[in-house]
């Protein structure tokens, strides 16, 4: 899957604010960052998730999931055909709903969100199999999503495998 689609258009932000869909799928800005916008977009996503997300019970929780999953797909779509670049640096919806995948039905405390932080980013920058496959194979707003949601969900489990042997390790002492 080539990286460039014709026409490449930088996003400038005055023009992004403009644009619902690209304002929503550079992050509310965030995606804009001159240094690693995917990092900066997921710190934004983490102070949403601290914020706003935490105190939802889990079904509500679940709904905003899969909202921004499947909404991310035509958000992320639609930026990537205006700004004619498939996966441009600054789209960073995909890190959003990535993280939140990543903290589905983890306890709720500052250091299980930085675990997920690192763990997520990791799995995002390094792109192991299967998200590597996704990242390089689907194209669209599929395409951009899938690696990131891969990611958070291999992160989730990791986080659930780490809670649950935390939890057994307690029961020996």
């Amino acid at each position: 899957m080539g990286d460039h689609l014709q026409n490449q258009r930088e996003p400038q932000a005055p023009a992004l604010l403009r644009n619902p869909a690209q304002l929503a799928a550079f992050g509310f800005g965030s995606g804009l960052s001159p240094w690693a916008p995917g990092t900066v977009g997921t710190v934004a996503a983490a102070v949403i998730y601290w914020y706003l997300l935490a105190p939802l019970p889990l079904w509500a929780y679940s709904a905003v999931i899969l909202a921004a999953s499947v909404g991310g797909i035509w958000l992320c779509g639609v930026a990537s055909r205006q700004l004619g670049v498939h996966d441009h640096p600054g789209i960073v919806w995909d890190e959003f709903a990535g993280l939140w995948v990543a903290l589905w039905a983890v306890p709720a405390s500052p250091l299980w969100l930085a675990i997920a932080f690192v763990v997520f980013r990791l799995l995002d920058i390094a792109k192991p199999w299967p998200v590597s496959v996704l990242d390089k194979d689907v194209g669209g707003g599929l395409g951009i999503m899938a690696d990131d949601l891969v990611a958070g969900a291999m992160t989730c489990v990791t986080l659930h495998l780490a809670i649950a042997a935390l939890s057994g390790a307690e029961a020996l002492t």
